[in-house]
């Protein structure tokens, strides 16, 4: 286990290790603490991040699930419904893609949702591929017309879409890990965190690295990875996360004071990063 050790002045954390491989790799990692959370080009205390997440508009269902199941054409296999919130493709605004095979309608509640959480809709597309309908919309927030970089405000972006999507969608509960808190039918098939969790790390470029994560989806997933790289003084400078049924699959810039990762800081991101994914300590009671 990899231990965090705060300098008596508190300008340093110090990274150790129980373990003796990694302690012989390692040795003692001494990183000046961060001051601020750069995520989306924009720098964030450190501080609003020890707030819990209150999402006052996602309620419990407790809808009919033998209604659910009869509403739903017996030939239809139900699809995948994915979200995705990515802060890299445009460098004005966050966008957010919704699919559900090709079961979407123009998901104007959807975006009114959105608006009551202070944000605008300044653009919006569909298009169809193999795998479906896809509607994209990009937003940014309503008071100063820039594109969203706090994760308190990403995360309930990320379950307003998903919540709406159960709410006209109820046949989605089923193949989202959302539906077991939000949805009418919880899903079928459970996710070992163990063995659906794989962390990989790697260059991209002098400046930054790469990190991806798979993991099991959860409500607070993306606020919790956004903490816990932090913690030990990585800023997230930009990504994407994507919710795919049960699964939650990330793609973070990463950097530590804007540079890329060493190999020592990346082994211990990565262990800290398995450490508490398979060790969810979210207060459920926050949501």
């Amino acid at each position: 286990m990899v231990a965090a050790m705060a300098s008596a002045s508190g300008s340093a954390l110090c990274f150790t290790s129980s373990s003796r491989a990694i302690r012989r790799d390692l040795g003692a990692l001494c990183l000046l603490a961060p001051r601020t959370i750069t995520f989306g080009f924009v720098d964030k205390p450190t501080t609003n991040l020890e707030r819990p997440i209150r999402l006052l508009g996602l309620k419990t269902r407790a809808a009919n699930a033998t209604a659910v199941e009869n509403g739903k054409q017996d030939s239809d296999e139900v699809p995948t419904p994915v979200v995705i919130v990515d802060q890299d493709s445009d460098p004005d605004a966050t966008v957010v893609e919704v699919t559900f095979g090709d079961r979407l309608g123009a998901l104007l509640d959807t975006m009114n949702a959105l608006k009551n959480l202070g944000l605008n809709v300044v653009k919006a597309n569909v298009y169809l591929d193999s795998s479906g309908k896809h509607n994209k919309f990009a937003i940014t927030k309503a008071d100063s017309g820039r594109k969203v970089e706090d994760p308190e405000l990403l995360e309930a972006i990320r379950l307003t879409v998903i919540n709406n999507l159960l709410e006209f969608h109820p046949e989605s509960s089923s193949q989202l890990a959302m539906g077991a808190a939000f949805g009418v039918l919880p899903p079928t098939e459970q996710v070992d965190v163990d063995i659906a969790t794989h962390i990989k790390i790697e260059d991209d470029g002098p400046d930054r690295s790469l990190l991806y994560i798979e993991t099991a989806d959860r409500p607070g997933l993306l606020v919790e990875l956004v903490k816990i790289i932090t913690d030990i003084s990585v800023a997230v400078e930009s990504g994407e996360f994507d919710t795919e049924g049960l699964l939650a699959k990330v793609k973070f810039h990463v950097s530590y004071r804007n540079k890329a990762l060493i190999k020592p800081l990346q082994q211990v991101l990565a262990n800290s990063l398995r450490y508490f994914l398979r060790r969810p300590s979210t207060d459920d009671s926050s949501f």
